[in-house]
């Protein structure tokens, strides 16, 4: 799309009046709460489903690449923030066997599609938390704060003749994000001050004018389904709990690309001052203005009521007034209210909605997990998560009893350490403890508990969940084998560029092989064998 015309587009969001806006999302949430009422959003069954965000890389060296358009229209992927960005959305599934055999099996049917398209562009698609080497010829930097700006007639000027006098204004366009109206206006709207638009994380300092920062990273999203939508609370708070734990098994991008780092930052501070999950701080200092006690990216509160969960999205700071559009859709009945939820960022966040009466829903959407090496691992996570879920609500796990700011600091301790956090937590009898043997022990004992519940076998679930207890055993996440990589390349000699390259490089390599029918568990085993010889 031309740059005039997006500007062109932007400008039309702009014009939408906000007051009436936030009106309708007012109506919109009493039909909601009427629906819940009336029982509308309950279903016979949990159901699951997932997000599963790439980045397209070279073939050959690995440097960051732009997807066209048309081949994101080929293989079926929708398109995300960045111009190298595609995203997978699967088909929701009950949740038993069936069910998530049918996920994975989604998954790696139309990813193989997709890399076998992308091959013929000499073009891969990479599941990672957050992509290290820049398109060939451009620096990071450059990369994700290149922006142009656009002149166009203000909304309203025209009176349908050629009148060259109209007044215009600059619309500020990035030059590397994909063509959505909605990304773009959070630049020009004249709360552009509500989002920070840069990084701040240790060593490195990026200021940018539109919120394409935030590309740089990638994420899995699983959905969980509730049977009766006035259970969505005790889920929710259990998802809470269970989100510090789980992100510390998951981390996965303790480096940003060289260049963003600090001029004056060396090698040994950057190794010294890593956070194991960096995407966290990337989210937030992009989205939240600088100094903000509470931003709109953040750990959310525990919720009492279903009703409280929709309240909560309508009182939300309305960040960017998005025109919308009617349609047969039986979640088009509170569209108003679904195009707010869009910037609804919460770490754990509600969602409601349908595309029929009979399939409305309640669902949980869990935002904490970076991409995983492999598709076994992304689906390891989306087994853990509904089954915890499913065995705590029906055990009446007592970690639901530990305090909301412990829950907090849990989900942080994660994003900076790792598996190496301090965590705190509730085992099944009742005991607080800080032991991380015990934590997991406990925990995935009952994710086991929950898919077994739901109707797998006891050798199916233990399949499900061997990535993540291998990770346990051994100590070792995907971020601190980037971490280990970096490390032996830096005490080899090489400089930090040299050594995160390399180290992204290696990781491409082994995902080649392990993608669509290994595990990062190969990755461990085959490190362990090398270290014994």
């Amino acid at each position: 799309m031309a740059e005039e015309e997006l500007a062109a587009q932007v400008e039309d969001v702009l014009a939408v009046d906000a007051e009436e806006f936030q009106h309708r999302v007012a109506a919109d949430a009493e039909v909601i709460k009427e629906g819940l009422g009336n029982g509308v959003f309950d279903n016979p069954q949990a159901i699951v489903g997932l997000e599963y965000e790439f980045y397209a890389v070279d073939a050959d060296g690995c440097a960051l690449r732009r997807v066209p358009r048309r081949l994101l229209e080929l293989i079926g992927f929708e398109k995300e923030l960045g111009l190298h960005n595609a995203e997978m959305t699967t088909s929701p599934q009950p949740l038993n066997a069936y069910g998530l055999a049918a996920q994975e099996s989604e998954v790696k049917a139309r990813l193989q599609t997709a890399l076998d398209v992308t091959r013929t562009e000499r073009m891969r698609l990479v599941s990672d938390g957050l992509w290290t080497i820049p398109p060939e010829g451009e620096s990071a930097s450059q990369y994700v704060t290149d922006s142009v700006e656009r002149s166009v007639a203000a909304a309203g000027d025209g009176d349908g003749n050629d009148d060259t006098d109209a007044d215009t204004h600059p619309i500020r366009v990035a030059t590397n994000m994909s063509s959505s109206a909605r990304y773009h206006a959070m630049a020009n709207t004249d709360r552009a001050e509500s989002a920070g638009m840069r990084i701040v994380a240790p060593n490195v300092s990026l200021s940018a004018d539109t919120v394409m920062p935030e590309s740089l990273i990638t994420s899995i999203q699983p959905h969980y389904q509730v049977a009766h939508a006035r259970d969505l609370p005790e889920y929710f708070n259990y998802a809470l709990r269970i989100a510090g734990p789980l992100l510390a098994l998951g981390v996965n991008t303790p480096f940003f690309p060289p260049d963003l780092y600090d001029e004056d930052a060396t090698a040994e501070d950057v190794l010294r001052d890593a956070w194991m999950e960096h995407r966290i701080s990337v989210f937030e200092t992009v989205l939240n203005p600088p100094g903000a006690g509470v931003g709109k990216v953040r750990f959310p509160r525990d919720l009492e009521t279903v009703e409280q969960a929709v309240d909560r999205i309508v009182d939300d700071d309305t960040f960017v007034p998005m025109p919308v559009d009617s349609g047969g859709r039986f979640d088009d009945q509170f569209a108003h209210f679904r195009r707010k939820h869009g910037t609804y960022w919460r770490w754990v966040r509600p969602v409601f909605g349908g595309p029929t009466r009979s399939a409305a829903n309640a669902r949980i959407e869990f935002r904490p997990i970076p991409a995983q090496p492999t598709v076994r691992d992304s689906i390891a996570f989306q087994a853990a998560f509904a089954g915890l879920l499913e065995s705590m609500t029906r055990l009446e796990h007592p970690v639901a009893e530990l305090d909301w700011e412990l829950t907090r600091e849990n989900f942080y301790a994660a994003m900076r350490d790792g598996l190496s956090a301090d965590l705190t937590w509730i085992t099944n009898d009742g005991h607080e403890t800080a032991d991380a043997e015990a934590i997991y022990q406990d925990l995935l004992a009952h994710a086991e508990d929950g898919l077994t519940n739901r109707g797998l076998t006891d050798e199916d679930a233990a399949k499900y969940l061997y990535p993540l207890r291998r990770r346990v055993r051994q100590g070792v996440t995907p971020a601190a084998w980037k971490f280990r990589e970096v490390e032996r390349r830096l005490e080899d000699g090489a400089s930090l560029a040299e050594a995160i390259t390399a180290m992204q490089r290696g990781y491409v390599d082994r995902q080649r092989e392990t993608l669509l029918e290994g595990s990062f568990a190969d990755w461990i085993g085959d490190e362990r064998a090398l270290e014994a010889r």
